[in-house]
């Protein structure tokens, strides 16, 4: 019997793992086999498969009202935006469905504050090489990657990118058109790398100098995935503009922008919209999972374990000097930069033989994105199957 040809549109790489559940940090395929799951949906499934609170908000939600539009009042969202305005910079929140959609408002806000201020000129953002903001023609345009941009020219303009990590090539871009700047306070994409609190702050006082935006891309890196709600904290600064997804969502399509009221201050009615964004099961989930999350005990969950995981990769390091080049992360978002003859999708192949699902990211890096709710014990697993890869590579 001929195979069917699959009718999915060819634009993913797709592994041979077939899941069909998942129990906490497994993943469960269609012969039952369990995989021990590093990859969280990439930083998305921040307390595992089916967790208990998540599974009874979307059965009680599901059988009230799924959607109204936001024609209506709908006070999940009051409920939800408040919570994230409480354990955040924020002052308000615009709720989407992913986290592109949240960097396209990230964008629109940054150009809109300077137009109302009479100043339109100022419509350019810069950003940082190795960054990735999402995959609509501005978000990638942002992110300014090649492999990204290819056959998808004219590149939208308004974009000045900058090495990353460089400070003087950053501020020699600023210019009478400069809007904002647009950072992720941890690349993900770009290779796991953490910008040094200093860094940070530097950037909020160039931004404050000259009267632009400061936005943070917290879609991988926040919620919690840092060991901070969001990945900016661990600076002691705040941002002027926020974007999240991933995480807040614990699996359901959500993103927000959150901003202060200054800088959401041009977004008059009808200067942004989403139909789905807000809808009443995404508001459910979002605040069930912030139930979970904002327990002062899942910071000292996380933080423990995070650094369980840290030291059990020092030692590993130690233990592969030749092929392991360098740590890099934070929190449960962490990243092992391997030799240029140690591949690290080679890597990844082989721990997915051995029951464990792991990321990589660029710059060679293999990218471990576990569930929040991981205990020592998976930790454990997890670096065991790793170093045994590793020695064979």
């Amino acid at each position: 019997m001929t195979e069917m040809a699959s009718h999915i549109l060819p634009t993913y790489p797709r592994s041979g793992v077939t899941p069909a559940r998942g129990e906490g940090v497994y993943l469960i395929d269609e012969q039952d086999r369990r995989y021990l799951d590093f990859t969280s949906g990439i930083a998305v499934n921040a307390l595992g498969h089916a967790h208990p609170h998540l599974v009874r908000a979307v059965q009680d939600q599901a059988s009230k009202l799924w959607h109204v539009s936001n024609l209506f009042n709908i006070p999940g969202q009051e409920q939800l935006a408040s919570r994230i305005c409480g354990a955040s910079f924020a002052e308000y929140v615009f709720f989407c469905n992913s986290g592109a959609e949240a960097l396209e408002a990230a964008i629109k806000m940054a150009r809109r504050y300077h137009f109302v201020k009479g100043n339109p000129e100022r419509n350019r953002i810069i950003t940082f090489t190795g960054a990735f903001h999402g995959r609509t023609l501005a978000t990638i345009a942002a992110g300014g990657q090649e492999k990204y941009l290819e056959g998808f020219e004219p590149r939208l303009p308004g974009f000045d990118q900058v090495a990353f990590g460089d400070h003087e090539a950053l501020k020699q871009a600023i210019t009478h058109e400069t809007a904002a700047v647009l950072v992720e306070p941890v690349q993900g994409e770009g290779g796991v790398r953490a910008v040094p609190s200093f860094c940070l702050t530097g950037l909020r006082e160039l931004c404050d100098e000259h009267g632009i935006l400061l936005i943070a891309d917290e879609v991988q890196c926040g919620i919690m995935r840092t060991g901070k709600f969001l990945a900016h904290q661990h600076a002691g600064m705040a941002p002027d503009i926020a974007t999240i997804a991933k995480g807040i969502g614990g699996g359901f399509p959500l993103g927000a922008c959150l901003a202060t009221k200054e800088a959401a201050s041009g977004m008059a009615f009808g200067s942004h919209g989403s139909t789905f964004g807000g809808n009443p099961l995404a508001m459910a989930v979002g605040n069930a999972l912030l139930d979970v999350v904002l327990d002062p005990s899942f910071f000292e969950h996380v933080d423990h374990v995070a650094t369980y995981l840290e030291d059990g990769l020092k030692k590993l390091a130690l233990r592969h000097q030749e092929k392991i080049i360098e740590l890099r992360g934070a929190g449960l978002m962490r990243g092992i930069k391997l030799a240029d003859h140690v591949v690290a999708r080679d890597v990844l192949h082989a721990c997915a033989e051995e029951s464990l699902l792991v990321c990589t990211a660029a710059d060679n890096v293999l990218r471990l994105l576990p569930p929040l709710i991981i205990e020592p014990s998976h930790v454990d697993e997890a670096l065991h199957v790793i170093d045994g890869v590793i020695a064979r590579a």
